[in-house]
């Protein structure tokens, strides 16, 4: 099944430049792919002639003449840059020429063009930022709402389990992917009001749930998923972001200390470079922007090539794994079955 990818190309600290050159290696590794690069022509076609490549049967450029900062305000890139390369490439996906579109612009201006153009599945109130993240065990943990609802509901809570869960299962197909809900503590008596009430719920629900789930068992592996509201989520993920760079200097500041440390550390360079390769934050860039009826991947604004190339492949692989039919199916039924159980008040 060949996939058509929308890229935002003009998004992001680095625009074209990182851009293009990512989209080209991707396109070098994966035949199936077709890709749209949307922007201002000339500075696209620039970093072409700079990578001796051309436009083709699979590389085609879309003319948008604005570009959406990375400090604008979200409504004021939506109400007053209708040609935005960020709008034009989501607009791809909603006329059905783009099977999903990848970004690296503004968050915000982001979530919010994209629900204004492709609106919410039926049964989501909010889509949600989910991300997968590595674990001790190898494999990868679903973890949502990173930042687009900084308050949440008990029923969209739920929503967000329900769609972890499916983007999980069509993904990495598991058939019964383990749902946790974040929180201070492991005791069902644990946490306020609104996550007591969304963990009987989630309880009541059809879901794989395996309840609640600490701060310090994001990485454990324990779950598939784990639900959180956006600002606990975000706090989170920033924090293990700024833990990861912290770690990386204390090693590097280790390790070049002394002509002896040097000496070690060319000694330890095989386990190095594998222990860099598997915490590797670029290996797990694109977000996915969950709950819309299309596929939009962000990537970190500040992504380099290989980590863009990476927010590519989240995007081809939840095309080619047929997310919004599984979450839409999911949601729908999910939902029905909750309305018809009743949910015991949290205590």
């Amino acid at each position: 099944m060949d996939i058509t990818v929308a890229v935002d190309a003009m998004g992001g600290d680095h625009g074209a430049h990182i851009t293009v050159p990512a989209v080209l290696r991707f396109l070098d590794r994966h035949p199936e792919v077709n890709v749209v690069l949307v922007g201002l022509p000339d500075a696209i076609e620039s970093e072409l002639r700079a990578r001796k490549a051309s436009v083709g049967p699979r590389l085609r450029i879309h003319p948008a003449s604005e570009i959406v900062t990375m400090d604008e305000a979200p409504q004021s890139a939506l109400k007053n840059k209708k040609d935005s390369s960020m709008r034009v490439a989501i607009n791809l996906v909603k006329s059905g020429e783009a099977n999903a579109c990848v970004s690296a612009g503004n968050t915000g201006a982001l979530m919010a063009t994209a629900r204004f153009v492709l609106k919410t599945i039926e049964g989501v109130e909010r889509p949600a930022i989910a991300k997968m993240m590595p674990t001790a065990s190898g494999g990868e943990t679903c973890v949502l709402d990173l930042g687009a609802n900084v308050d949440c509901t008990p029923e969209q809570l739920t929503q967000f389990g329900i769609m972890g869960a499916s983007l999980v299962a069509a993904v990495h197909q598991k058939d019964r992917p383990t749902v946790g809900l974040l929180n201070i503590g492991s005791e069902e008596i644990k946490g306020n009001e609104s996550v007591k009430a969304a963990a009987e719920m989630l309880r009541a629900s059809k879901l794989n749930f395996h309840g609640n789930v600490e701060g310090n068992e994001l990485f454990t592996g324990k779950v598939d998923v784990i639900v959180a509201d956006g600002f606990t989520g975000n706090v989170a993920l920033k924090t293990t972001e700024g833990l990861a760079k912290m770690l990386a200097e204390f090693l590097r500041e280790e390790f070049t200390r002394t002509w002896w440390t040097r000496f070690l550390a060319v000694l330890a360079w095989p386990v190095l470079s594998h222990f860099k390769k598997r915490v590797d934050p670029r290996r797990y860039n694109g977000a996915s922007l969950l709950g819309l009826k299309g596929i939009v991947v962000k990537s970190h604004g500040g992504a380099d090539q290989m980590a863009f190339y990476w927010a590519l492949k989240q995007a081809v692989t939840e095309a080619q794994s047929g997310v919004i039919q599984r979450i839409t199916e999911q949601v729908r039924e999910q939902l029905a079955d909750l309305a018809a159980t009743p949910v015991p008040a949290a205590q």
